[in-house]
């Protein structure tokens, strides 16, 4: 899998406003989500984006692998928030057995659906037995560009559901919640947790 042309481009030419714009607060499930998760756990970030969430896993004491697939949002998350974060897009992940939670929010939405099975899977081996994931979607009925020409898997929330299962993963929690796209764009987008079995 290789990054869409069109949305790597965009975040690399729009790296410096998205680190900035980004850097006021972190997600709004991220605690809730590193509460699960014993004391100093591996924590693997796919998408850090400017760093916002990075740095709070960080500053909570966690054992953080910082990771994106644009160069420019790595540079930026590094600059703003000393991360020590690495340049890796999705298809590179190829640990096994080696992360206690792997964070992904925002950023899977940006795979084909096509490549998202593989994604799931190796997200599924880097992980240890019994340890989770979260991952947020906007949620929608087919793949599809938004106003910025990003492109975006646009899943219903039982195809995600299906494709989680697919890959060996149990549901722990999931939550439907309305937000805003970047473009502007009101939609609503799916919060889900899961387990490796």
């Amino acid at each position: 899998m290789t990054i869409d042309p069109a949305t790597y481009e965009f975040y690399q030419s729009q790296a410096p406003h998205f680190s900035l714009s980004s850097a006021v607060a972190y997600s709004r499930h991220l605690d809730g989500f590193l509460d699960r998760l014993p004391a100093g756990a591996r924590v693997l970030e796919l998408g850090c984006g400017g760093g916002r969430d990075a740095a709070r896993i960080k500053d909570r004491g966690f054992d953080l692998d910082a990771t994106d697939g644009i160069p420019a949002m790595v540079a930026k998350a590094n600059e703003r928030h000393d991360i020590n974060a690495r340049l890796m897009q999705f298809a590179e992940l190829g640990a096994q057995d080696e992360y206690d939670a792997v964070w992904a929010h925002a950023c899977l939405l940006h795979c084909p659906r096509t490549e998202l099975p593989d994604v799931l899977s190796r997200i599924h081996r880097a992980l240890k037995p019994g340890s989770h994931h979260y991952a947020s979607f906007k949620l929608g009925d087919g793949e599809g560009r938004d106003l910025l020409g990003r492109l975006h898997n646009f899943p219903s929330s039982d195809w995600l559901n299906t494709a989680y299962k697919a890959a060996n993963f149990e549901s722990v929690d999931s939550q439907i919640f309305a937000g805003k796209g970047s473009d502007g764009t009101q939609r609503d987008w799916l919060a889900i947790t899961v387990r490796k079995i």
